[in-house]
C-alpha cells in the first residue's frame, strides 16, 4: 500500500497516511479527528552523488533488470 499525504484545513496540518491504491481519492480523517481532509500533490527529492567528484550510479543498460539480466538489451 502506498503512502499518501493530506492535509487538514480545519486545524492546518499535513499527515501522511498508509492507504490502499482504490481508497486513494477518498478524504481522510486528520490525527486530530477532523474529517475530510484532502489529499495533496507530494513533491520527493532523490539523492545521488552527480555534481561530486564520483559519477552518479548507473542504472544498468536499459532493459528490464537494470542491465543484470540475460535478455543482451544494452551489451556490445
Amino acid at each position: 500500500m502506498p503512502v499518501y499525504e493530506y492535509y487538514c484545513r480545519r486545524c492546518e496540518t499535513t499527515f501522511d497516511k498508509l492507504r490502499p491504491v482504490a481508497a486513494s481519492g477518498q478524504t481522510a480523517e486528520c490525527p486530530a479527528g477532523h474529517p475530510g481532509a484532502a489529499r495533496t500533490i507530494t513533491v520527493f527529492a532523490t539523492l545521488g552523488t552527480a555534481g561530486r567528484d564520483e559519477p552518479a550510479p548507473s542504472m544498468g543498460g536499459g532493459c528490464c533488470g537494470g542491465g543484470g539480466c540475460a535478455c543482451g538489451a544494452g551489451r556490445n
